[in-house]
């Protein structure tokens, strides 16, 4: 199992009520997955109905941006 789905999973189990959605960005929150990662991964994790098509661009990049960002302590 990789590590994203592996975390993806772990987060879903604690946190049955939210989405794929939000799971998916709890997994990828400050964990530095690279794009084709993210991408890959959101394609099949995340329910097609948790979120609008014509912005998952849009989506991706954010989700790429959550992944790489630097939590203020580690600075």
């Amino acid at each position: 199992m990789k590590s994203l789905e592996r975390r993806f999973n772990n987060v879903s189990k604690k946190n049955p009520n939210l989405s794929s959605y939000l799971c998916f960005v709890e997994a990828v929150r400050g964990q530095g997955f690279s794009k084709q990662t993210i991408h890959n991964w959101f394609l099949q994790l995340v329910d097609k109905d948790d979120y609008n098509r014509k912005e998952k661009r849009a989506i991706l990049e954010h989700l790429i941006n959550l992944s790489n960002v630097v939590e203020e302590g580690m600075k």
